[in-house]
């Protein structure tokens, strides 16, 4: 009996819960007064504005060691990996001849990438570099050498694998043309082997053993130390020049494009398996590291059905 007694009604909490919004006898607001309110609110604005200015500062002095074009750090790649097109996740080059559909896909990734080397396109983005030197554009003292002129590179140089003279990049006749490209590292000046090339990085693509090798038929490369016909034959190897490095990064060299190598396989061995490795050569590319199979190297299958 004496809870029920003490059980308040809806009114009194009512008027409880405006005399703690307001009490007019003390003259408190939420149970605080104006003055009290006053110093717990400047408190927090001077504090906040602290961690503001704080925060603000170090973005600052951060800023201040970050260049606008180059990134501070880049020696997580001091290698450049080598990549294949068409893409696949797998690696794997598998089609029939005789069924389109299963080689379409790549002839149609094949002319999305090489859309932006179209030779008019490159005659407006690119410059005419010269041969066998690299494109050094230092800066000159604090005066930025901004924007950085790019070399062209014209679809038409990969010849047979360009899609302009065979539209199906020979997938449809059983000799694929591959496009090998090289990750971009930021000023990064390959060395040459002379005894292959003083003008360029060399690509080749071998068997991963001898009876592959022989497997694989004859190959020919584009551009090609042997321009005259780029055929495999031990002496020929694909080839980018010189010219094309250093590269100095997107937003210094917006219009750079990537040196490309095509390689043109003839006379494969059909419905087996053939395991391919393409390399770069130049002094300073390792391709023997055992930590990363892509260090200077690419390793593919490629099956191709009657």
């Amino acid at each position: 009996m004496a809870a029920m007694s003490q059980k308040r009604s809806c009114g009194e909490i009512m008027n409880e819960f405006k005399e703690f919004m307001w009490n007019p006898r003390t003259r408190e607001f939420m149970g605080r007064t104006a003055s009290s309110w006053g110093l717990i609110v400047s408190f927090y604005l001077v504090f906040y504005a602290f961690l503001t200015g704080m925060f603000a500062l170090s973005m600052y002095v951060m800023l201040q060691t970050i260049d606008e074009y180059t990134p501070k750090y880049w020696d997580r790649l001091t290698s450049p990996g080598l990549m294949i097109r068409p893409k696949t996740d797998t690696l794997e080059i598998v089609y029939s001849i005789s069924g389109n559909s299963s080689w379409a896909p790549y002839v149609s990734q094949l002319n999305s990438m090489l859309d932006p080397y179209n030779d008019t396109v490159q005659m407006q983005q690119g410059s005419v570099c010269p041969s066998g030197v690299f494109n050094k554009q230092d800066d000159t003292g604090d005066v930025r050498n901004y924007p950085k002129k790019a070399c062209q590179f014209l679809r038409s140089s990969l010849g047979d694998c360009s899609g302009l003279t065979d539209p199906t990049y020979g997938y449809s006749t059983g000799s694929p043309c591959l496009l090998i490209k090289m990750n971009k590292i930021i000023n990064f000046y390959p060395g040459v082997i002379p005894s292959l090339s003083n003008t360029s990085i060399t690509i080749n693509c071998t068997g991963t053993t001898a009876n592959m090798d022989q497997m694989l038929g004859s190959r020919t490369y584009y551009p090609s130390s042997n321009p005259s016909n780029g055929t495999s034959n031990g002496t020929s190897l694909g080839t980018m020049d010189l010219m094309y490095f250093p590269y100095y990064g997107n937003r210094a060299q917006k219009n750079y494009s990537q040196p490309l190598v095509a390689v043109k396989f003839y006379n494969l061995t059909l419905n087996q398996d053939l395991y391919v490795q393409c390399r770069a050569n130049a002094v300073n590319i390792n391709t023997n590291d055992s930590q990363d199979k892509f260090s200077g190297r690419v390793s593919f299958k490629l099956h191709i059905n009657k």
